[in-house]
């Protein structure tokens, strides 16, 4: 959600470089962007309502610069409007300011400025800090900044310019904000996510909560917020390739990511036994174990839950990020709270986190980024290692996740080695289920039902979590209406909404489900729903059947992707962006 660029280093394409760095952060949603470029003595400031990729960029138009930093926006505090777009300066371009996050008690702040002779001309939020810092600052731009925030509530990542200063001031509370550093070169490139820089460098340094840097020509040098002191830090080369995190012959991330799963799934398993069975240990031993996610990451915990009750014969508590901290109080010291993320930055989920952990309770974190947040604040960590996933619809990480619940709830059981054995045969038949034959099939179901207004998905056991996810998948990408449902609930309600030729998807597992949700897909059928099965065997009341393997107690590993690819090709067909779909973000680090 909204994205950094920043650059400090050599005036040549410097400005090019933050133009392409914000370019590689689209994936995380915007509506508006902006560049701000340190010249001589004074700011070039750019902002524009739209896309980065429509602007035709001329080296021209902007003025050499050593210090320039740009921002995508994704409206929260004021319409999308060119004024809103960051950044945002005061009056003469005295500070110049980019911030992603919420400061909560802006508008207390603002009513204050506003006495003391301060000229507003946006709605944001944002525009109140650069205010505050100005009120503050006496030359020493660090200093102000630091002053500044201590008045903050809410969570940031924030990057800051002053006037006849030629410093870049960083700092972040609770939003994510990476350097990357080019010694050989002294250059730093400052971002909200790592694929921004990697063409440029590997080496990176992660900015942790309450902490500032401060670059200038002499080097960067960091400081805790609370305690004014210098903070040393360590510079981590990081595993993920620049090829990773590119399209390459794909024409959308979100098919080359689905297509991965031939071989994200190994890596995922791909696990230390022992730090495996030390976690499964810790589950056995906690006094209350939750398991917490947001959006796609709550309804994969949900299927955790089910596979820790079948396979583990072991009760795990599962809520969403948003609503955990109005359960706390189930929280005491012994408890072990799970969390399941991609970026490791999801706002609600850290707030989770915060709330266990002022109980005394322990935190593993199951992420896609190794020093994340979340991965910084855990107890224990298990990496998905599936590479960028750059599409905003959660795919290979969402497998990756799964796959690992799947493993710990055998680990639980002590038979870590039989969940690994049944992983690696489920990856093989998921390398040998993605074909081109296979995307045809189910590109002809897509033409079938491109026009729908609504369509319903149904799941029992834990393929019922499944359903729910298939309805985030095609909402997120299509925009078609869709709704998943637990099997046995249509009878007391929902079936009212079927009518002839309503599509609906029912998750078959061969399992002690099957004739339960063959049920109720005839029931559906005898109202004049069109059945789309997805399930390891042709049925009768199936109208239009995609073949899955049967992996056992894994399906809904299996069962997900035929989904996920419907949702895609729903997509194109419907001209929407699969990789970017309206109102939507790839990592949520706002409340």
């Amino acid at each position: 959600m909204c994205g950094i660029f920043a650059y400090y280093g050599q005036e040549k394409k410097s400005v090019s470089m933050v133009i392409e760095g914000l370019k590689k952060l689209e994936y995380r949603g915007y509506d508006s962007w902006g560049v701000a470029a340190a010249n001589q003595d004074d700011f070039f400031i750019k902002k524009a309502v739209g896309k980065i990729g429509s602007y035709k960029y001329k080296e021209s138009d902007f003025p050499e610069s050593k210090m320039i930093m740009g921002h995508s926006r994704w409206a929260t505090h004021g319409g999308v409007t060119e004024i809103n777009a960051h950044p945002h300066s005061t009056e003469n371009n005295e500070i110049v300011l980019i911030h992603n996050g919420i400061i909560d008690n802006y508008l207390d702040i603002k009513k204050n400025l506003v006495t003391k002779g301060h000229i507003f001309i946006s709605e944001t939020d944002t525009e109140v800090l650069a205010h505050l810092i100005q009120e503050y600052y006496e030359g020493d731009l660090a200093a102000a900044v630091q002053k500044s925030l201590k008045e903050i509530k809410g969570r940031y990542a924030i990057l800051v310019m002053a006037k006849d200063n030629n410093k870049l001031i960083a700092a972040r509370r609770g939003s994510p904000l990476i350097i990357g550093v080019n010694k050989k070169n002294n250059e730093y490139f400052i971002a909200s996510d790592v694929p921004a820089f990697l063409q440029h460098t590997k080496s990176v340094i992660y900015l942790d909560d309450n902490q500032m840097a401060q670059i200038d020509k002499s080097g960067i040098i960091f400081k805790d917020l609370e305690t004014d002191k210098q903070v040393e830090k360590r510079v981590i080369e990081v595993s993920w390739n620049n090829e990773e995190a590119e399209k390459g012959k794909h024409k959308h991330f979100m098919i080359k990511e689905i297509l991965e799963q031939k071989n994200t799934l190994k890596k995922a398993i791909d696990q230390d036994d022992q730090q495996i069975i030390k976690i499964a240990d810790e589950i056995k031993k906690a006094f209350g174990t939750y398991l917490v996610g947001c959006g796609t990451a709550g309804k994969v915990c949900l299927t955790g839950t089910y596979f820790f009750a079948e396979i583990a014969k072991k009760h795990i508590n599962f809520e969403f990020g948003s609503e955990f901290p109005y359960f706390k109080d189930f929280i005491r010291e012994g408890s072990l709270l799970i969390v399941v993320s991609q970026s490791g930055e999801t706002a609600d989920t850290l707030e989770a986190i915060e709330a266990a952990k002022s109980k005394g309770a322990k935190i593993l974190a199951i992420v896609n980024v190794e020093s994340s947040t979340m991965a910084r604040e855990a107890d224990h960590t298990l990496l998905l290692n599936a590479g960028p996933e750059k599409a905003v619809a959660s795919t290979k990480a969402t497998t990756a996740q799964l796959a690992i619940l799947y493993l710990l709830s055998h680990a639980c059981n002590g038979g870590i080695t039989e969940g690994k054995q049944i992983l690696v045969r489920t990856a093989a038949e998921i390398n040998d289920m993605l074909n081109p034959r296979y995307e045809e099939h189910i590109s002809k179901l897509a033409e079938k039902i491109k026009s729908v207004e609504s369509m319903y998905i149904i799941g029992r056991g834990s393929n019922y979590p499944m359903a729910l996810e298939a309805a985030i998948k095609l909402q997120e990408v299509s925009y078609i209406h869709a709704e998943g449902f637990a099997g046995g609930e249509l009878k007391h309600g929902p079936i009212a909404l079927i009518t002839k030729g309503t599509p609906c998807i029912a998750l078959v597992a061969n399992d002690e489900t099957k004739s339960d949700i063959i049920s109720n897909a005839t029931e559906i059928k005898s109202r004049g729903g069109y059945i789309i099965g997805i399930a390891p065997e042709n049925n009768e009341v199936f109208d239009y059947w995609i073949k899955v393997p049967d992996v056992g107690t894994a399906s809904p590993i299996v069962n997900i992707i035929p989904i996920q690819i419907l949702a895609y090709q729903l997509a194109v067909l419907r001209q929407n962006n699969p990789d970017m779909p309206r109102n939507l973000a790839k990592s949520v680090t706002v409340k």
